[in-house]
């Protein structure tokens, strides 16, 4: 992409974006990678910390990676927990009925019905290498750092998925590759210290998949926001 090139607007950039689960084999080229991660480091964060890690991983790495956590998952390996908690321990709502509307709204999307566990399961499976997209980021955080620095995290991704958006290109954040944090490390070579915070696809969504056409629907202003005088 060039400088002549007509990039989205932040809002429409905002919009636009929605996870992608299916990609074209095309590549994405570095400097297009630098440049969305440069953008993105410009994200807000307490006493400027910046508490970041990211790992770019394409071609062989990527692959053996995906194939090391999928292949754990599918058998069942025993052993593996994430670094930190990222659901209650019990869904309740509303967050229960919009995990429902999440996950069924996928499955029909793709056909797949409520009995057919072993389909649910192999389609969970395509997380772990990254939907086929050419490019996969892992992030991590430093294990000592507090609450805090998870907030300004999440400002930190959100500006990578906007800016790659922006510049024509799809993510999908993947907090289910934080599952298997001792796979990454060793895949990676990464101390104990940093945890694995979650991974993300990058790459150009492959339109004609119809996994591509599921987006999940959003609650209205109203029914979150609070108007004070």
């Amino acid at each position: 992409m060039t400088q002549a090139d007509t990039f989205l607007s932040a809002e429409d950039a905002i919009r636009r974006r929605h996870s992608v689960r299916a990609y074209q084999a095309k590549s994405v080229p570095r400097d297009e990678i630098e440049r969305i991660l440069e953008i993105a480091s410009h994200a807000p964060s307490g006493s400027n910390f910046q508490p970041w890690r990211v790992y770019v991983l394409t071609g062989a790495k990527l692959l053996r990676l995906g194939q090391a956590i999928r292949g754990a998952y599918l058998s069942d390996e025993p052993g593996h927990a994430r670094d930190y908690t990222y659901y209650p321990k019990e869904h309740y709502e509303p967050y229960l009925t919009r995990r429902r509307e999440c996950g069924w709204g996928l499955y029909t999307t793709l056909n797949i019905q409520r009995h057919e566990k072993e389909k649910m399961k192999l389609q969970r499976a395509t997380n772990y290498e990254f939907f086929g997209a050419p490019c996969g980021l892992i992030f991590t955080i430093d294990a000592g750092l507090e609450t805090g620095s998870f907030l300004d995290y999440g400002i930190f991704l959100q500006s990578i998925m906007i800016a790659a958006t922006a510049r024509g290109l799809d993510t999908c954040p993947q907090a289910s590759l934080a599952e298997f944090p001792d796979i990454v490390r060793h895949e990676l070579g990464l101390p104990k210290q940093e945890r694995i915070l979650c991974g993300m696809a990058l790459g150009y969504a492959d339109a004609s998949d119809i996994v591509n056409k599921f987006s999940p629907p959003r609650v209205p202003v109203a029914e979150f926001a609070t108007f004070l005088d």
